[in-house]
């Protein structure tokens, strides 16, 4: 087989067409927003998101509502309950990420285990992804949901970047900086949940992550590196699907993989800053700029 049927083969397939393009739209916004979480090293808050829109899946999937509604919804109520504790008691924030995605998740998972005693179905491709199964209203919904995305991002990408870098002088500058919070909250809140099919909830944060990881060794700007962490993210999200397809492994977790995989070949041989071609740089992380 030639390297040109191995990549047209399957293509002849409807399902894997669809999951191809869910997987192209997922891994671009998905760098895209995980490089402001990167520069503001909000990692856990992603995590934090990503674990607590459990229980709106399982609460919209009971009351016949749209998934996708619930989820976002969940996310949004963890992140208030994320900023009550951190600005009302002396609780850090890392701790209020941990105390409410903790038990966002434990609900969430207690609630699909109530569903499944007395329905025959599998709510589990919500963990850990079933991006095979995708319909055309799903990539249609996320496709909405990304266009909505990058296009908040390029609209207010001035006011974003001022904010991540420095959120003080953007108070002081008159920017609402409130806002500009709660809508990347939101921005991320929508990415996690366009990326629920595709990987669920407890491998969305790589994803998130690890892209604009990779992007963050190889460039300085942060516009450069959204763009290379989405195209980082296509690539590892089309190659982690041609994997699962040819050796029969669960689809997220090689999507992930490979996405972790490119990190670590950045890591170690970025021009600039890799581990083996400037060691000298061991221990001095690098700078993204503005």
């Amino acid at each position: 087989m030639t390297i040109l049927q191995a990549l047209l083969e399957p293509l002849q397939y409807g399902f894997m067409q669809r999951s191809l393009l869910e997987a192209i739209i997922v891994g671009g916004i998905c760098a895209a927003i995980g490089s402001y979480l990167l520069v503001q090293r909000l990692a856990l808050l992603g995590d934090a998101i990503s674990h607590s829109v459990l229980p709106g899946l399982a609460i919209a999937y009971v009351l016949g509502a749209n998934i996708f509604v619930g989820a976002f919804v969940a996310g949004l109520l963890s992140t208030a309950c994320i900023d009550l504790i951190r600005t009302r008691s002396p609780i850090k924030e890392d701790a209020a990420m941990g105390i409410v995605f903790s038990a966002f998740f434990a609900l969430g998972v207690t609630l699909i285990t109530i569903i499944q005693k007395d329905n025959k179905i599998d709510l589990n491709h919500f963990l850990f992804g079933n991006i095979l199964g995708v319909t055309a209203s799903d990539v249609r919904d996320t496709a909405i949901i990304a266009l909505f995305v990058l296009a908040a991002v390029a609209i207010f990408y001035k006011e974003l970047l001022f904010y991540s870098f420095d959120s003080l002088g953007a108070q002081a500058a008159g920017l609402p900086v409130q806002l500009l919070s709660l809508g990347l909250m939101m921005l991320i809140a929508l990415t996690i949940v366009a990326s629920l099919k595709a990987v669920g909830v407890i491998l969305v944060l790589s994803l998130l992550i690890a892209p604009a990881a990779t992007a963050y060794l190889l460039v300085k700007r942060l516009y450069q590196m959204m763009l290379v962490g989405a195209g980082v993210g296509i690539l590892s999200s089309i190659s982690g699907m041609y994997l699962s397809y040819y050796y029969n492994l669960p689809s997220g977790p090689a999507i992930v993989l490979v996405a972790s995989a490119m990190f670590i070949v950045a890591l170690l041989v970025s021009p600039s800053q890799g581990l083996l071609t400037h060691p000298a740089n061991l221990g001095q992380p690098p700078s993204c700029k503005n």
